[in-house]
Protein backbone atom coordinates (compact mmCIF):
# COMPACT_ATOMS: atom_id res chain seq x y z
CA UNK A 1 0.00 0.00 0.00
CA UNK A 2 1.37 3.59 -0.55
CA UNK A 3 -0.73 6.48 0.49
CA UNK A 4 -3.78 4.40 1.42
CA UNK A 5 -6.06 5.63 4.01
CA UNK A 6 -3.79 6.27 6.87
CA UNK A 7 -0.63 4.63 5.43
CA UNK A 8 2.28 5.83 4.20
CA UNK A 9 3.58 2.81 2.37
CA UNK A 10 3.61 -0.37 4.05
CA UNK A 11 4.55 -4.02 2.32
CA UNK A 12 2.57 -7.02 4.22
CA UNK A 13 3.60 -10.27 3.13
CA UNK A 14 1.17 -12.11 5.50
CA UNK A 15 1.42 -16.03 6.79
CA UNK A 16 -0.81 -18.30 4.00
CA UNK A 17 -2.78 -19.32 6.78
CA UNK A 18 -4.28 -17.60 9.76
CA UNK A 19 -3.04 -13.88 10.29
CA UNK A 20 -4.50 -11.75 13.84
CA UNK A 21 -3.93 -8.22 13.38
CA UNK A 22 -3.72 -6.61 17.03
CA UNK A 23 -4.06 -3.22 17.33
CA UNK A 24 -5.86 -0.27 19.27
CA UNK A 25 -8.91 1.18 17.84
CA UNK A 26 -7.75 3.49 15.66
CA UNK A 27 -4.54 1.82 14.74
CA UNK A 28 -5.40 1.03 11.11
CA UNK A 29 -5.78 -2.46 11.20
CA UNK A 30 -9.39 -1.96 9.37
CA UNK A 31 -7.75 -0.17 6.70
CA UNK A 32 -5.31 -3.00 5.92
CA UNK A 33 -8.25 -5.46 5.57
CA UNK A 34 -9.89 -2.70 3.51
CA UNK A 35 -7.12 -3.03 1.12
CA UNK A 36 -7.06 -6.88 0.63
CA UNK A 37 -10.71 -6.58 0.22
CA UNK A 38 -10.63 -3.77 -2.73
CA UNK A 39 -8.27 -5.84 -4.57
CA UNK A 40 -11.08 -8.61 -4.80
CA UNK A 41 -14.12 -6.31 -5.27
CA UNK A 42 -12.75 -2.85 -6.51
CA UNK A 43 -14.88 -1.18 -3.82
CA UNK A 44 -14.36 -0.13 0.11
CA UNK A 45 -16.20 -2.77 2.23
CA UNK A 46 -16.90 0.52 4.18
CA UNK A 47 -19.14 1.70 1.03
CA UNK A 48 -16.72 4.87 1.60
CA UNK A 49 -15.91 6.83 -1.91
CA UNK A 50 -12.99 6.07 -3.35
CA UNK A 51 -11.60 9.63 -3.14
CA UNK A 52 -12.08 8.52 0.61
CA UNK A 53 -9.19 5.99 0.47
CA UNK A 54 -5.95 8.45 -0.49
CA UNK A 55 -4.45 9.64 2.34
CA UNK A 56 -4.70 13.32 3.57
CA UNK A 57 -2.68 14.98 1.09
CA UNK A 58 -1.73 12.60 -1.21
CA UNK A 59 -2.45 13.00 -4.81
CA UNK A 60 -3.39 9.18 -5.60
CA UNK A 61 -3.62 5.79 -3.10
CA UNK A 62 -2.26 2.87 -4.75
CA UNK A 63 -2.75 -1.03 -3.58
CA UNK A 64 -1.01 -4.02 -5.05
CA UNK A 65 -1.67 -7.29 -4.70
CA UNK A 66 -0.30 -10.94 -5.43
CA UNK A 67 -2.21 -14.38 -4.73
CA UNK A 68 -1.66 -17.66 -5.80
CA UNK A 69 -4.15 -19.42 -7.38
CA UNK A 70 -5.15 -23.02 -8.45
CA UNK A 71 -4.06 -21.87 -12.20
CA UNK A 72 -0.92 -19.87 -10.93
CA UNK A 73 0.02 -16.49 -9.87
CA UNK A 74 -2.45 -13.17 -9.93
CA UNK A 75 -1.32 -9.64 -9.89
CA UNK A 76 -3.88 -6.99 -9.38
CA UNK A 77 -3.05 -2.82 -9.03
CA UNK A 78 -5.40 -0.14 -8.28
CA UNK A 79 -4.75 3.50 -8.42
CA UNK A 80 -6.66 5.37 -6.75
CA UNK A 81 -6.29 9.56 -7.62
CA UNK A 82 -7.48 12.07 -5.63
CA UNK A 83 -9.38 13.25 -8.26
CA UNK A 84 -9.84 11.55 -11.50
CA UNK A 85 -10.65 7.95 -12.69
CA UNK A 86 -8.59 4.88 -11.00
CA UNK A 87 -6.94 2.55 -12.83
CA UNK A 88 -7.04 -0.82 -13.04
CA UNK A 89 -4.62 -3.77 -13.79
CA UNK A 90 -4.77 -7.40 -13.63
CA UNK A 91 -1.92 -9.30 -13.90
CA UNK A 92 -0.26 -6.13 -15.94
CA UNK A 93 -3.60 -5.09 -18.03
CA UNK A 94 -6.38 -3.52 -18.00
CA UNK A 95 -9.55 -5.73 -17.18
CA UNK A 96 -12.33 -6.20 -20.14
CA UNK A 97 -15.28 -6.43 -16.53
CA UNK A 98 -14.43 -5.77 -13.24
CA UNK A 99 -16.06 -8.83 -12.18
CA UNK A 100 -12.85 -10.97 -13.98
CA UNK A 101 -10.89 -9.48 -11.07
CA UNK A 102 -13.31 -10.66 -8.50
CA UNK A 103 -13.67 -13.90 -10.30
CA UNK A 104 -9.32 -14.25 -9.46
CA UNK A 105 -9.24 -13.13 -6.07
CA UNK A 106 -12.25 -15.03 -4.14
CA UNK A 107 -13.39 -13.41 -0.55
CA UNK A 108 -15.65 -13.36 1.71
CA UNK A 109 -15.63 -10.76 4.82
CA UNK A 110 -17.56 -10.28 8.16
CA UNK A 111 -18.02 -7.20 9.58
CA UNK A 112 -19.67 -5.26 12.75
CA UNK A 113 -22.22 -3.92 10.69
CA UNK A 114 -23.47 -7.05 8.30
CA UNK A 115 -25.96 -6.85 11.45
CA UNK A 116 -27.32 -4.14 9.04
CA UNK A 117 -28.15 -6.95 6.20
CA UNK A 118 -31.02 -8.06 8.33
CA UNK A 119 -31.67 -4.91 10.41
CA UNK A 120 -32.07 -2.06 8.27
CA UNK A 121 -33.96 -1.99 4.54
CA UNK A 122 -33.63 -3.64 1.16
CA UNK A 123 -30.84 -2.21 -0.37
CA UNK A 124 -28.67 -4.31 1.67
CA UNK A 125 -30.38 -7.08 0.63
CA UNK A 126 -30.38 -6.57 -2.81
CA UNK A 127 -26.72 -5.98 -2.64
CA UNK A 128 -25.43 -9.17 -1.24
CA UNK A 129 -27.35 -11.13 -3.61
CA UNK A 130 -26.53 -9.38 -6.45
CA UNK A 131 -22.81 -9.19 -5.62
CA UNK A 132 -22.76 -13.10 -4.87
CA UNK A 133 -24.49 -13.27 -8.09
CA UNK A 134 -22.03 -11.65 -10.09
CA UNK A 135 -19.05 -13.35 -8.70
CA UNK A 136 -20.51 -17.06 -9.18
CA UNK A 137 -21.94 -16.33 -12.82
CA UNK A 138 -20.18 -13.49 -14.66
CA UNK A 139 -23.38 -13.32 -17.14
CA UNK A 140 -25.41 -12.18 -14.53
CA UNK A 141 -23.60 -9.50 -13.64
CA UNK A 142 -23.35 -8.05 -16.72
CA UNK A 143 -27.05 -8.50 -16.79
CA UNK A 144 -27.40 -6.18 -13.80
CA UNK A 145 -25.17 -3.82 -15.18
CA UNK A 146 -27.17 -3.68 -17.89
CA UNK A 147 -30.23 -3.40 -16.19
CA UNK A 148 -29.08 -0.47 -13.71
CA UNK A 149 -27.36 1.39 -17.09
CA UNK A 150 -31.38 1.22 -17.89
CA UNK A 151 -33.28 2.53 -15.09
CA UNK A 152 -31.10 4.79 -15.11
CA UNK A 153 -31.79 6.16 -18.78
CA UNK A 154 -35.32 5.82 -17.82
CA UNK A 155 -35.42 7.97 -14.51
CA UNK A 156 -33.13 10.47 -16.50
CA UNK A 157 -35.53 11.21 -18.86
CA UNK A 158 -38.78 11.03 -16.22
CA UNK A 159 -36.55 13.58 -14.19
CA UNK A 160 -35.97 15.90 -16.97
CA UNK A 161 -39.24 15.32 -18.98
CA UNK A 162 -42.09 14.58 -16.05
CA UNK A 163 -44.69 14.74 -18.19
CA UNK A 164 -43.76 15.95 -21.32
CA UNK A 165 -41.43 12.52 -21.76
CA UNK A 166 -41.16 10.86 -25.26
CA UNK A 167 -43.66 8.36 -24.83
CA UNK A 168 -41.75 6.21 -27.50
CA UNK A 169 -38.85 6.25 -25.66
CA UNK A 170 -40.25 5.67 -22.95
CA UNK A 171 -41.78 2.07 -24.52
CA UNK A 172 -37.92 1.36 -25.62
CA UNK A 173 -36.87 1.55 -22.41
CA UNK A 174 -39.48 -0.22 -20.67
CA UNK A 175 -38.67 -3.25 -23.05
CA UNK A 176 -35.03 -3.08 -21.97
CA UNK A 177 -36.11 -2.99 -18.45
CA UNK A 178 -38.10 -5.71 -18.88
CA UNK A 179 -36.22 -8.39 -20.65
CA UNK A 180 -33.57 -7.34 -18.00
CA UNK A 181 -35.14 -7.05 -14.72
CA UNK A 182 -36.90 -10.68 -15.81
CA UNK A 183 -33.46 -12.31 -15.60
CA UNK A 184 -32.17 -10.25 -12.46
CA UNK A 185 -35.35 -11.96 -10.62
CA UNK A 186 -34.19 -15.81 -12.07
CA UNK A 187 -30.57 -15.09 -10.73
CA UNK A 188 -31.98 -14.19 -7.41
CA UNK A 189 -34.36 -16.60 -7.01
CA UNK A 190 -31.82 -19.43 -8.45
CA UNK A 191 -29.16 -17.88 -6.06
CA UNK A 192 -31.39 -18.39 -2.79
CA UNK A 193 -32.54 -21.53 -3.60
CA UNK A 194 -28.60 -22.75 -3.77
CA UNK A 195 -28.25 -21.37 -1.03
CA UNK A 196 -30.39 -22.82 1.29
CA UNK A 197 -29.40 -25.46 2.70
CA UNK A 198 -26.23 -23.93 3.61
CA UNK A 199 -27.86 -21.26 5.51
CA UNK A 200 -30.15 -23.68 6.96
CA UNK A 201 -26.88 -25.62 8.26
CA UNK A 202 -25.13 -22.29 9.19
CA UNK A 203 -28.14 -21.02 11.46
CA UNK A 204 -28.35 -24.62 13.02
CA UNK A 205 -24.76 -24.47 13.75
CA UNK A 206 -24.04 -20.51 14.91
CA UNK A 207 -28.00 -20.06 16.16
CA UNK A 208 -30.02 -22.74 17.36
CA UNK A 209 -32.52 -25.20 16.04
CA UNK A 210 -35.00 -22.75 14.58
CA UNK A 211 -36.20 -22.99 11.50
CA UNK A 212 -34.78 -20.96 9.04
CA UNK A 213 -36.56 -19.61 5.23
CA UNK A 214 -36.64 -16.78 3.23
CA UNK A 215 -39.83 -14.82 0.84
CA UNK A 216 -38.82 -12.96 -2.12
CA UNK A 217 -40.94 -9.61 -1.76
CA UNK A 218 -41.19 -8.48 -5.48
CA UNK A 219 -42.37 -4.79 -6.64
CA UNK A 220 -44.12 -6.18 -9.24
CA UNK A 221 -44.41 -10.23 -9.83
CA UNK A 222 -45.93 -11.11 -6.43
CA UNK A 223 -44.32 -13.52 -3.97
CA UNK A 224 -46.71 -15.95 -5.61
CA UNK A 225 -45.48 -15.23 -8.86
CA UNK A 226 -42.13 -15.76 -8.07
CA UNK A 227 -42.75 -19.12 -6.35
CA UNK A 228 -44.06 -22.10 -7.97
CA UNK A 229 -44.30 -20.61 -11.54
CA UNK A 230 -40.95 -18.71 -12.26
CA UNK A 231 -41.30 -18.54 -16.26
CA UNK A 232 -38.56 -15.14 -17.11
CA UNK A 233 -40.87 -14.68 -20.21
CA UNK A 234 -43.78 -14.58 -18.28
CA UNK A 235 -42.24 -11.94 -16.04
CA UNK A 236 -41.16 -10.32 -18.40
CA UNK A 237 -44.37 -9.78 -19.85
CA UNK A 238 -45.90 -8.68 -16.43
CA UNK A 239 -42.86 -6.31 -15.86
CA UNK A 240 -43.80 -4.71 -19.02
CA UNK A 241 -47.31 -4.26 -18.05
CA UNK A 242 -47.07 -3.07 -15.24
CA UNK A 243 -44.20 -0.27 -16.00
CA UNK A 244 -47.40 0.76 -18.22
CA UNK A 245 -49.50 0.78 -15.95
CA UNK A 246 -47.61 3.08 -13.65
CA UNK A 247 -45.93 5.61 -16.31
CA UNK A 248 -48.02 8.25 -15.23
CA UNK A 249 -47.79 7.54 -11.86
CA UNK A 250 -43.80 7.51 -12.73
CA UNK A 251 -43.79 10.61 -14.41
CA UNK A 252 -45.67 12.33 -11.72
CA UNK A 253 -42.77 11.01 -9.39
CA UNK A 254 -39.99 11.41 -12.06
CA UNK A 255 -38.57 7.81 -10.79
CA UNK A 256 -38.90 4.12 -11.72
CA UNK A 257 -41.19 2.34 -9.34
CA UNK A 258 -41.33 -1.13 -10.46
CA UNK A 259 -38.71 -3.59 -11.08
CA UNK A 260 -35.90 -5.68 -9.46
CA UNK A 261 -34.02 -2.63 -7.90
CA UNK A 262 -37.20 -1.93 -5.82
CA UNK A 263 -37.29 -5.71 -4.49
CA UNK A 264 -36.52 -7.30 -1.56
CA UNK A 265 -35.57 -10.79 0.18
CA UNK A 266 -37.04 -11.43 3.99
CA UNK A 267 -35.74 -13.88 5.88
CA UNK A 268 -37.73 -15.38 8.57
CA UNK A 269 -37.27 -17.43 11.71
CA UNK A 270 -40.17 -20.05 12.48
CA UNK A 271 -42.05 -17.67 10.19
CA UNK A 272 -41.50 -14.55 11.70
CA UNK A 273 -39.91 -11.64 9.82
CA UNK A 274 -36.40 -11.44 11.09
CA UNK A 275 -36.31 -7.67 10.53
CA UNK A 276 -39.16 -6.53 13.09
CA UNK A 277 -39.83 -9.95 15.05
CA UNK A 278 -36.90 -11.31 15.87
CA UNK A 279 -34.31 -11.17 19.05
CA UNK A 280 -30.98 -9.19 18.15
CA UNK A 281 -28.94 -12.86 18.63
CA UNK A 282 -31.59 -13.98 16.28
CA UNK A 283 -30.72 -11.92 13.72
CA UNK A 284 -26.79 -12.09 14.26
CA UNK A 285 -27.09 -15.47 13.73
CA UNK A 286 -28.92 -15.25 10.31
CA UNK A 287 -26.53 -12.63 9.31
CA UNK A 288 -23.51 -14.78 9.92
CA UNK A 289 -25.64 -17.52 8.50
CA UNK A 290 -25.88 -15.22 5.06
CA UNK A 291 -22.07 -15.06 4.64
CA UNK A 292 -21.40 -18.24 5.96
CA UNK A 293 -23.47 -19.44 3.14
CA UNK A 294 -21.71 -17.08 0.85
CA UNK A 295 -18.06 -18.58 1.84
CA UNK A 296 -19.61 -22.82 0.89
CA UNK A 297 -20.98 -21.31 -2.52
CA UNK A 298 -17.60 -19.26 -3.45
CA UNK A 299 -15.42 -22.62 -2.49
CA UNK A 300 -17.53 -25.31 -3.97
CA UNK A 301 -17.40 -22.24 -7.51
CA UNK A 302 -13.49 -22.07 -7.04
CA UNK A 303 -12.57 -25.20 -5.55
CA UNK A 304 -10.59 -23.85 -2.70
CA UNK A 305 -11.38 -21.69 0.02
CA UNK A 306 -12.22 -18.23 -0.22
CA UNK A 307 -9.79 -15.81 1.48
CA UNK A 308 -11.55 -14.38 4.34
CA UNK A 309 -11.48 -11.31 6.67
CA UNK A 310 -13.28 -11.26 10.12
CA UNK A 311 -13.08 -6.88 11.01
CA UNK A 312 -13.64 -7.30 15.23
CA UNK A 313 -16.18 -9.60 14.38
CA UNK A 314 -15.26 -11.83 17.88
CA UNK A 315 -16.05 -9.11 20.11
CA UNK A 316 -19.35 -8.83 19.00
CA UNK A 317 -20.22 -12.80 19.49
CA UNK A 318 -20.99 -15.18 22.54
CA UNK A 319 -18.67 -18.08 22.61
CA UNK A 320 -21.44 -20.50 21.11
CA UNK A 321 -21.43 -18.05 18.03
CA UNK A 322 -17.36 -18.19 17.50
CA UNK A 323 -17.25 -21.38 18.19
CA UNK A 324 -19.65 -22.03 15.50
CA UNK A 325 -18.22 -19.81 12.97
CA UNK A 326 -15.04 -21.32 13.27
CA UNK A 327 -16.57 -25.32 13.04
CA UNK A 328 -18.14 -23.69 9.50
CA UNK A 329 -14.52 -22.39 8.36
CA UNK A 330 -12.07 -24.68 6.45
CA UNK A 331 -8.65 -23.24 7.55
CA UNK A 332 -7.67 -21.31 3.83
CA UNK A 333 -6.06 -18.18 4.05
CA UNK A 334 -7.99 -15.70 7.19
CA UNK A 335 -7.28 -11.88 8.48
CA UNK A 336 -8.73 -11.19 11.95
CA UNK A 337 -8.47 -7.95 12.96
CA UNK A 338 -9.01 -7.22 16.88
CA UNK A 339 -7.84 -5.17 19.83
CA UNK A 340 -7.63 -8.19 22.57
CA UNK A 341 -5.77 -10.82 21.34
CA UNK A 342 -7.45 -13.08 23.64
CA UNK A 343 -10.57 -12.71 22.05
CA UNK A 344 -9.72 -14.55 19.03
CA UNK A 345 -10.76 -18.37 18.97
CA UNK A 346 -7.69 -19.28 16.73
CA UNK A 347 -4.62 -19.14 16.43
CA UNK A 348 -2.10 -18.17 13.85
CA UNK A 349 0.56 -15.52 12.99
CA UNK A 350 0.36 -12.31 15.33
CA UNK A 351 0.82 -8.62 13.25
CA UNK A 352 1.18 -5.55 15.86
CA UNK A 353 -0.58 -2.90 14.21
CA UNK A 354 0.40 0.70 15.55
CA UNK A 355 2.07 4.01 14.30
CA UNK A 356 1.43 3.65 10.34
CA UNK A 357 2.82 0.19 10.28
CA UNK A 358 2.58 -3.36 10.79
CA UNK A 359 5.13 -6.28 12.36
Amino acid sequence: MRDFRSYREVDFRPDPGVNVLVGDNGAGKTNILEAIGYLSTLRSFRRAPDTALVRDGAAEGIVRGGFTRPTGEVKVEVEVPATGRRRILLNGKRPARHSLVAAEVPLVAFLPDDLDLVKRGPALRREYLDDLVGRLAPAAGADLAEYEKAVRQRNALLRQEGRNADRMTIDAWDERIATLGSRILSHRLSLLDGLTPAIEHAYRTVGGDSVVAWRYRSSWAGEEATGASRDPAAHAALLLEVLASRRDRDMDQRTTSAGPHRDDVVFLIDGRDSRIQASQGEQRSIALSLRLASYSALESFHGEAPMLLLDDVFSELDARRSAGVMELLPRGQVFVTTAREDEVPVSGRTWRVAEGGIK
